[in-house]
């Protein structure tokens, strides 16, 4: 899902009119990263002399659906000397089908070996791997973010070049996130919120609250709330609703801006330099142009 064409108040300040212009075609189209029918990407370069910043575009679809055409600010990058790279990962259903536990590792873990694979490929495809900036809507948004938030996951001692790579990323930018996996966190957040207990393989929000204590150790690995430390990168999240902590019922609340409200007293007490936009709030934002935070962040 592409969220940049759901926010049209937002157009003129993101992208203007040529948001609507032809898709570039990929240079490099459907590259495998691993051996799934999913594990592809698109690799979109900008015309440089030097090695170009990189955006990584993970689409959202609630790690149930979704693909990887049309990444969010595509054309603005390449005007702008800044590569792209959308990519497609396995699904729940998939993960499922392949007995992986939670479900939701798969997803995750997907981004992360499509990151090392991007890295691996900087001589070739002229990118400079220390520039990497995470984009995406929803689950895409999440797992931007958690990327951003996660440690390095490169292993230096691996036999396997690509997993020797970084999955650090040097800013997020994420349209209606979810930023945590915990149902008892997300209830008191959003009272009315019946999201993510698929994300463990479970049926039900219930389910999910009676099995909370159990899951913590995933819940804790998986949330970027609980992910959040004072060496992660900058981050901008962008809601097309205002946040009213802990009042029901939340308009759409899959994509309630009390996920960017609950996030936003963690970043505020770890460091994190972050920006939040509420409905269309641009007034108070140092990146009222969010497009400019991302070149201003993958600037040298």
């Amino acid at each position: 899902m592409t969220f940049l064409r759901h926010l049209v108040p937002a157009l003129c300040l993101l992208a203007g009119a040529h948001a609507f212009a032809q898709t570039p075609a990929p240079t490099h189209a459907n590259v495998p990263y691993g051996k799934h029918a999913n594990q592809v990407l698109d690799f979109y370069q900008a015309k440089a002399e030097q090695p170009t910043p990189l955006l990584f575009f993970v689409h959202g679809g609630g790690w149930m659906n979704g693909d990887k055409a049309n990444p969010d600010f595509l054309a603005k990058c390449l005007e702008n000397g800044i590569s792209v790279v959308s990519i497609n990962y396995r699904f729940i259903p998939d993960a499922q089908a392949e007995k992986i536990e939670p479900p939701v590792k798969a997803c995750l873990d997907d981004s992360a070996r499509a990151l090392q694979f991007v890295r691996s490929k900087a001589a070739e495809w002229h990118i400079d791997k220390d520039r990497v900036g995470g984009c995406g809507g929803s689950a895409g948004g999440f797992t931007a973010l958690w990327l951003g938030f996660h440690p390095d996951m490169a292993n230096a001692k691996s036999a396997d070049p690509i997993a020797r790579e970084s999955t650090r990323l040097r800013c997020v930018l994420a349209f209606v996130p979810q930023t945590t996996l915990d149902p008892k966190q997300m209830q008191a957040w959003i009272p009315n919120n019946e999201y993510g207990s698929h994300a463990f393989g479970l049926g039900s929000m219930q389910e999910f609250l009676d099995k909370r204590e159990s899951l913590l150790p995933w819940i804790e690995q998986f949330s970027p709330y609980a992910l959040a430390s004072a060496d992660d990168p900058p981050v901008l999240l962008f809601y097309d609703s205002a946040p009213d902590l802990g009042k029901p019922p939340a308009k759409d609340p899959v994509h309630s801006g009390n996920f960017g409200a609950g996030i936003a007293e963690k970043l505020k007490a770890v460091g994190i330099e972050h920006e939040i936009n509420y409905n269309n709030d641009y007034g108070h934002m140092k990146w009222p142009d969010l497009f400019g935070f991302l070149k201003a962040k993958l600037g040298k």
